[in-house]
């Protein structure tokens, strides 16, 4: 079919396709070296003879001078717009680095959107901690195995990576380590460290030999640690480490459910009487008539006085009971403690968590306690305590040297000064310690003394 000039619609579909851009080389050219085949040399030579080369172009159609037309203006288009980039990429460059405005000005509002980038997180922070604040209350009060948690601390790993079998590690070559059994499937770890005087004898001794010691005249304590951490904590071995060079044995364990000890069970306030009891009695089976003292620390003077009351409501009272860092009860000390600081003028305080203490039946009552003991009582406590106050410790003493169950027998409190900074538990650093016992204990000097 003939489509205008005597060319074919074919024909002229392909000329258009040649004319458009895509597959023109445009003002560039050809790239180097190229050769249409048109031109390329001998290509008449191997046409074949029956093939004849027109002797001229036809002459443009009115399509081919339409395309023609449009790509020429294409061409000048891009031409002129490469220019007119040009133009500008020289402006650009040109132009001074300052302008009209003030030099620090971009500074400023790059400053100022960094303040306000802070401000906005800080402000998202305190919507979290507000949150957080509010919601803390509520899942106490929901969920009161918290607050026992929190109570006992036996959660808290510490000191990291000790073996408690091999008590030489932490200075302690004098001591024991073995295990007890307050119930069937129940093993609570003990140390149990002789007098100074025997450290060179004790070396390699078996727990036979440790035990045999426990008839000689030298009195025994029965120390009964707070709540964080195990029996081979730092400042408790320096206790120990006093009381040997004092010339004591000195029995330490850890209550049932400590993690990181050797102890079995979960914590609770008569389990953990339990355990001291089961602890007192085998050191007393081993004693005879020789003298047993009791020694709690912060929450161990809890665990103290409830041993105490049980063994003199039993008829067979300790030979002293001393108390260091001691509370009046645990719902006074919970509501003294750092941790209540955020909390405690918060309405409802009491019903949100000392409550929940209480539905937990943890109650050490040490001043109630004090009604029902018949033994001397020592009180050590430093002003600068802050884990729990001097007030409480003094608050104590007052109730029991008022008690009657306590009248005739010797009460003593010792005050430690804020300037020696002996705080929760460094009493044991002070020099006159050794002094004090000696004094209140009527027991006589260690002979290497």
């Amino acid at each position: 079919m003939q489509h205008g000039g005597g060319v074919t619609r074919c024909e002229s579909v392909a000329r258009l396709v040649v004319a458009h851009p895509l597959f023109t080389w445009g003002s560039i050219g050809p790239p180097p070296g190229f050769r249409r085949p048109d031109s390329s040399p001998g290509r008449d030579a191997r046409r074949p003879a029956s093939v004849s080369r027109p002797a001229s172009r036809p002459p443009p159609s009115a399509s081919d001078a339409h395309f023609a037309d449009m790509r020429k203006r294409r061409t000048s288009t891009t031409v002129e717009q490469e220019e007119r980039d040009d133009a500008l990429e020289d402006e650009e460059s040109s132009r001074p680095v300052t302008d009209s405005t003030h030099p620090g000005d971009d500074m400023r509002t790059f400053a100022g959107s960094r303040r306000g980038g802070a401000m906005s997180k800080a402000r998202c922070a305190a919507r979290w901690l507000l949150l957080v604040y509010v919601c803390v209350p509520f899942v106490v009060k929901m969920c009161p195995s918290i607050q026992a948690k929190l109570v006992f601390l036996n959660f808290v790993r510490f000191p990291f990576f000790l073996d408690l079998k091999r008590p030489s590690d932490v200075g302690l070559n004098h001591t024991f380590n073995f295990y007890l059994q307050p119930q069937e499937t129940l093993n609570i770890g003990v140390w149990h460290t002789v007098p100074a005087e025997m450290w060179r004898e004790a070396k390699g001794k078996s727990q036979e030999w440790f035990e045999s010691t426990l008839s000689s005249a030298h009195p025994a304590v029965l120390y009964l640690h707070g709540n964080t951490g195990t029996r081979g904590g730092d400042h408790r071995v320096e206790l120990y480490k006093v009381l040997s060079s004092s010339g004591y044995h000195v029995l330490a364990f850890d209550y049932r459910g400590e993690l990181g000890g050797d102890s079995d069970g979960s914590p609770s306030e008569g389990g953990m009487t339990a355990d001291a009891l089961s602890v007192y009695r085998w050191l007393k089976e081993r004693r005879g008539q020789g003298q047993v003292y009791i020694w709690g620390h912060s929450l161990g003077t809890g665990v103290a006085t409830n041993l105490a009351r049980r063994l003199c409501d039993a008829g067979s009272p300790p030979d002293a009971l001393i108390l260091e860092s001691p509370f009046t009860n645990i719902r006074e000390e919970a509501r003294s403690h750092p941790f209540a600081t955020v909390y405690r003028h918060l309405p409802g305080f009491d019903w949100f968590f000392l409550d929940a203490i209480t539905a937990n039946d943890i109650r050490f009552a040490n001043d109630d306690n004090v009604n029902h003991i018949r033994c001397p009582v020592l009180i050590l406590h430093a002003e600068d305590d802050h884990v729990v106050p001097f007030h409480l410790g003094k608050k104590l003493y007052e109730t029991a040297a008022n008690s009657r169950s306590l009248s005739g027998h010797k009460v003593q409190f010792v005050a430690f000064p804020s300037s020696l900074a002996y705080r929760h538990k460094f009493i044991y650093s002070s020099p006159r310690l050794p002094r004090i016992l000696r004094d209140f204990l009527a027991t006589p000097p260690p002979r290497n003394e």
